[in-house]
């Protein structure tokens, strides 16, 4: 393939070096190139490259200043996540930390990070060359010292110096500018990949043992699953590494070939199902997922069923029994609220109990909103001691929607009778019940 990359300043064997690590992202490449100019010249004083998580930022401009052999510092805000943290990582990485060290001047202001940068810029023997420091992370700038940020943009006019700060971040440049007014960066926008992009990363990492054109087709199985979920690249390349030897165990037991794509998907399409409910939420770890794999189809689905109670072992007593008021209040119309916890709750005639549409089972209409106060009330009734209405009840309500275990319905302004629907499965709710010793299926209308 013909570089694109072309810049007159820089070889051109490091210019395709750094193309072929940078794939898919030859565009932004370019323009980084286009905006780094001459080594020698003063660069734009700072730049900003947003984008979703996984989408290369980090991985092109790092690539780019590595490969062409910049002088740079990388500094990961939510490891340096103090200011004199940050001074000091950014001065060691320019200058080398034996310098640092031995300067006389301490660096606990924006201030006297600029002085010592100064200091240690007119010491340097290095030819003056663009200085490059890239914030990983930068979003994490906002919550520091409210000059950091405006510092940062513009320190290539305070310290007087050929310098430029790149700005890594996932959320827009809008979330970033002050209200006081900043120094506007040059920003760059790193798209998601695309479906064909995806397939043409994911199939540069075969496995040695089998042929490119096999793993091509496992990673186009893999995205024909996954994609409408999942569009990060390192979820997708760990999900890709964990399936790929069941995908290739009829191949070694000698039931299929490799141009048998209908045998090799129908043992892996239960496989990724199951994995489909651990993407962005880690149940089990690599050495785990990798044990059940080897193991039979009825021990890896009675260990599946197991391991889904592992998630919810480490909630709180009374966080599970609010799971499990929210799944009743989904699955049983309100009407049998009364006959399912209320002792004395007198004779009721069968014909005219339900509605007709209510006679339809729940499990197959899907949740239904509840209120929060009937969602309280069920709580109430069943769960074993008396726990008297607290903040912490209203928090764990919380803490279940921000694991999407409930979910949220209704618009956010209506604040005085919030409404939820409950995001877990029959197996799933009866694992949790089993561990506070909880017969769900005696409460749930479906089964009576």
């Amino acid at each position: 393939m013909q570089a694109q990359l072309q810049h007159p300043g820089y070889p051109a064997a490091r210019l395709q070096v750094a193309e072929e690590a940078v794939p898919c992202r030859e565009a932004q490449a370019a323009a980084l190139l286009a905006l780094f100019g001459e080594p020698e010249h003063y660069s734009y004083p700072s730049l900003f490259l947003y984008g979703h998580r996984a989408t290369g930022k980090s991985h092109v401009t790092l690539t780019l200043l590595r490969e062409l052999q910049l002088p740079h510092a990388a500094v990961s805000c939510v490891e340096c996540f103090s200011a004199g943290l940050l001074f000091e990582q950014v001065l060691g990485s320019l200058f080398g930390h034996e310098a640092v060290s031995q300067s006389l001047a301490r660096y606990s202001s924006f201030s006297d990070f600029v002085r010592v940068f100064q200091q240690l810029s007119a010491r340097s023997s290095l030819p003056r060359h663009t200085r490059y420091i890239v914030l990983d992370r930068a979003e994490l700038l906002r919550d520091m010292d409210a000059n950091l940020l405006p510092g940062f943009l513009r320190l290539q006019e305070l310290v007087e110096d050929n310098v430029t700060v790149i700005l890594l971040s996932e959320i827009v440049w809008e979330k970033f500018r002050p209200g006081t007014g900043c120094f506007e960066p040059l920003v760059l926008h790193f798209p998601d990949y695309s479906k064909a992009e995806l397939q043409l990363i994911l199939s540069q990492d075969p496995s040695p043992a089998y042929s490119p054109e096999l793993y091509g087709t496992y990673i186009n199985i893999l995205l024909g699953v996954f994609f409408t979920v999942c569009r990060d690249l390192r979820e997708l390349r760990h999900l890709a590494a964990l399936n790929f030897p069941k995908f290739c165990e009829p191949l070694e037991k000698g039931e299929a070939k490799e141009g048998d794509t209908h045998k090799l998907w129908r043992n892996i399409e239960p496989h990724l199902k199951r994995a489909m409910q651990t993407v962005y939420l880690r149940e089990v770890s690599s050495v785990q997922w990798e044990r059940l794999q080897q193991q039979t189809e009825d021990s890896v689905t009675g260990g599946l069923r197991g391991l889904s109670a592992h998630a919810h072992v480490e909630l709180p007593c009374h966080s599970k029994f609010l799971l499990i008021a929210a799944y009743l209040a989904s699955y049983n119309p309100a009407r049998t609220d009364r006959r399912f916890f209320l002792k004395h709750h007198g004779r009721i005639k069968k014909t005219n109990f339900l509605k007709k549409h209510e006679k339809t089972s729940n499990h197959l209409l899907g949740p239904k909103p509840f209120p929060l106060d009937r969602l309280l009330a069920i709580f109430y009734s069943i769960v074993d001691s008396r726990v008297a209405p607290s903040a912490s009840i209203f928090a764990q309500i919380s803490s279940l929607v921000t694991l999407q275990l409930l979910a949220q319905v209704g618009h956010d302004d209506q604040v005085d009778a919030p409404k939820y629907k409950c995001a877990v499965s029959l197996d799933f709710i009866r694992a949790v019940a089993r561990t506070v010793g909880f017969d769900i299926v005696k409460y749930l209308y479906d089964f009576l």
